[in-house]
């Protein structure tokens, strides 16, 4: 679950435990890599972008995103609402950060496949 609290309560002052607590998860990551994609979405729009997120948990994570900084959220006075999400300055500068990670993930994913079945053999 997103949690506007660190999850590590020994080292609350630690910036690379508070910090990875937050991006680290399951789906910020991914809500922040579909959002620098796109620019503005609507809040389904991110749901059918990432189609194994559920509404609460896209709802918790967004709301943990703008806590952060991160996502910027615009409401339109309409009917029925509309509400806009986007990224923000600072998270302009988090997203080069992420692609390193993809990339990192998607040259060595086969090897590291590999040396778990391996690892499992022994």
């Amino acid at each position: 679950m997103i949690k506007n609290e660190l999850k590590d309560t020994l080292y609350p002052t630690c910036p690379i435990r508070n910090i990875l607590s937050r991006v680290g998860d399951k789906w910020s990551m991914l809500v922040l890599i579909t959002l620098n994609g796109h620019g503005v979405m609507r809040f389904n729009e991110l749901r059918r972008n990432i189609p194994d997120i559920s509404q609460k948990m896209l709802s918790e994570v967004l709301k943990a995103l703008e806590a952060d900084d991160l996502v910027s959220r615009k409401v339109y006075a309409e009917v029925p609402p509309r509400v806009e999400y986007k990224l923000t300055e600072r998270a302009l500068t988090l997203i080069p950060l992420i692609e390193g990670l993809i990339d990192w993930a998607l040259s060595n994913m086969d090897d590291i496949m590999e040396s778990r079945k391996q690892y499992l053999l022994k």
